[in-house]
């Protein structure tokens, strides 16, 4: 289907959302309780799907192709889109844009509302929605460690849209390498205000004629800055300066240099910026200041970095979801070949032969189980700053920590994927740049690249995730797995049950043997990580789906198969079958493959390679 047509279902969604997760709980905290219940949820899905529909998809075209436009000057030097201004005004009005980042106000919306509703509108165009999530981002960083002056200052303005937000990480000479970065911050003689000096590149919404300022979050050294990451610092760098009661003054000394020409995205402008040119550039530290060369800089970074990364996971999501979409509505009107059950007889609809059906079964299965990741690790997110007890708090944050990496790794690895899949039912069709899965491949390949690249997310999960705090939060979310395979064993998924038994010893298998590396073998820790990550998504992503398949189909023997939505828990069951059956075998190969110990990559020498 063409990129401005809106295709996205949400019975999925509501199903995952109100039916799957224990919403009731989650609302029943103090921060919610008085305001929300279960049901609430669909008012905000209705005017979002409507929004997604009529305003963004129909746009999406536009945003793809001409895209952000570098035009230069000191003022907004890139031009959006002609359509894109009321757009974002559209999702502003309505609330459902950075208002979600806000996490202390009273009546605020739980974060794991979000989820579904940034999955539907990245579905609905995949560049235009980094106008407001960059800024919710960054509104995080500083409602969590700024001076309430700043709070005050910025944050009104961030929620409602009126500014922007982005993060100012990667230089020409540093990207995953943080601690290399060359940007520079001197202080001057008024406390908590320092001279900012140097480059950035790869930014996000660096610059938009959408908002009419941009707080740009910007890490920096002090000239007797720490060597690598200790010394880091984050400033809050306005584009045009702000007085104390909060109106524009003058420039800032902050000039967009150009835009990256990209693969996908074209409807987000990725901006190199130099901070300073003229020697007249400045920014508020955050929270304290450095102490013998030390930032805390880096500490901060990451609370928005965390949020990003999931979010990451919840773009390749959406993407691959409105591929799926497009590839589904193709398959079911493509006349083409008889059905090799009747090679002589007239030809059939696509979505008629085994394998296309095979491969949006995968599609189907794999964003269903992914969405089940990503939306359970919000609801961690939630219970980490809103459970009434410590306890119940840290165990969420220990959770959403050790699923991060999954959500936002595995999901846009399987992103590329499944659009790749999406392309293939299309067949030649699906390589013309009309039909949606074209710009959506290209559109989905960078989120395995943001937020650090998915090898360090790998690293993440096999080092610091499953050793923090001595292994304890990663045995006990190990536990909770085993427990769910051990006792929940139901006859309609018997097989299923057995071989997630089978597949989870074969994952604990796996983690030993990484644990067993560490040291004298690191090598091969790092040789394999990518591919553990990807069997510990597998292994949470059969778990989460059972649990779905499970749910379905005792809703399906209450319902009855007379009910209007009894097709639907009969393809939620068959969906759990699938993945299990089909996806997570995937397991015992890579355990395999780690028992075999192959080091014929990095044993190699590099001219060989020639």
């Amino acid at each position: 289907m063409p990129h401005n047509t809106y295709l996205y279902q949400t019975r999925d969604i509501k199903f995952q959302m109100k039916e799957w997760l224990d919403l009731e709980k989650l609302l029943s905290l103090d921060a919610y309780k008085d305001y929300y219940g279960p049901d609430d949820l669909d008012a905000f899905m209705d005017v979002n799907f409507k929004i997604c529909r009529d305003v963004i998809c129909p746009a999406n075209k536009e945003a793809d192709d001409p895209g952000f436009q570098f035009v230069g000057g000191n003022e907004h030097a890139v031009k959006s889109p002609d359509v894109y201004k009321s757009v974002y005004a559209t999702v502003m009005e309505a609330g459902l844009g950075p208002q979600f980042g806000d996490r202390e106000s009273e009546g605020r919306i739980p974060l794991a509302w979000y989820a579904p509703i940034l999955e539907m509108q990245v579905a609905a165009s995949p560049a235009m929605v980094m106008l407001w999530c960059l800024t919710q981002g960054a509104s995080t960083v500083i409602q969590y460690n700024a001076d309430q002056k700043f709070k005050d200052l910025y944050l009104p303005k961030m929620y409602a849209g009126e500014w922007g937000g982005s993060m100012c990480l990667t230089e020409p000479g540093a990207g995953s390498e943080v601690g290399a970065v060359a940007t520079k911050c001197f202080p001057t003689d008024t406390p908590g205000l320092y001279k900012i000096k140097g480059q950035k590149c790869f930014i996000t919404t660096g610059d938009s004629d959408c908002v009419e300022n941009i707080i740009h979050l910007v890490l920096a050294k002090t000239p007797d800055g720490k060597a690598g990451t200790a010394g880091i610092n984050c400033l809050m760098v306005p584009k045009f300066w702000v007085d104390d009661d909060g109106n524009i003054t003058k420039w800032n000394d902050v000039t967009t240099v150009g835009i990256e020409h990209k693969l996908g995205i074209h409807g987000s402008a990725t901006c190199t910026l130099a901070f300073g040119e003229n020697n007249d550039c400045y920014g508020w530290m955050i929270g304290d200041g450095p102490v013998d060369g030390r930032g805390k800089g880096m500490a901060q970074m990451f609370q928005m970095m965390n949020e990003e990364r999931i979010n990451t996971g919840i773009f390749s999501l959406g993407t691959f979801g409105a591929a799926y979409y497009a590839a589904l509505e193709y398959a079911k009107v493509r006349v083409q070949s008889p059905h090799a059950s009747n090679p002589k007889g007239p030809s059939v609809r696509i979505i008629e032969h085994e394998d296309v059906r095979r491969m949006l079964m995968l599609q189907k299965s794999m964003m269903e189980a992914c969405r089940a990741m990503i939306y359970t690790s919000y609801y961690y997110i939630d219970m980490a700053k809103e459970a009434a007890t410590e306890e119940e708090r840290e165990e969420a944050e220990d959770f959403f920590m050790i699923q991060n990496p999954l959500c936002k790794a595995y999901t846009s690895d399987m992103s590329w994927q499944m659009c790749a899949e999406a392309i293939q039912v299309h067949g030649g069709y699906g390589f013309m740049e009309e039909y949606a899965p074209a710009s959506l491949a290209r559109d989905c390949k960078i989120y395995s690249l943001w937020e650090g690249t998915n090898f360090i997310q790998s690293q993440d999960f096999t080092g610091r995730k499953f050793t923090m705090k001595k292994g304890e939060p990663f045995a006990k979310w190990l536990g909770q797995i085993a427990d769910y395979i051990t006792n929940e064993k139901t006859a309609d998924f018997a097989a299923e049950f057995d071989l997630m038994a089978e597949a989870f010893a074969a994952f604990r298998e796996i983690v030993d043997m990484t644990n067993g590396w560490r040291g004298e073998q690191q090598r091969l820790v790092q040789l394999f990580a990518t591919r553990t990550m990807h069997a510990g998504a597998m292994i949470l992503g059969g778990k989460l789906i059972l649990s779905q398949g499970v749910l379905a189909a005792k809703k399906l023997a209450e319902l009855g198969e007379g009910h209007f939505d009894a097709n639907f828990y009969k393809s939620k069951m068959a969906t759990a079958k699938f993945f299990v059956m089909n996806v997570v075998p995937n397991i015992f190969g890579i355990l395999k493959a780690m028992k075999l110990a192959d080091t014929s990559s990095i044993d190699l020498a590099e001219e060989c390679y020639m």
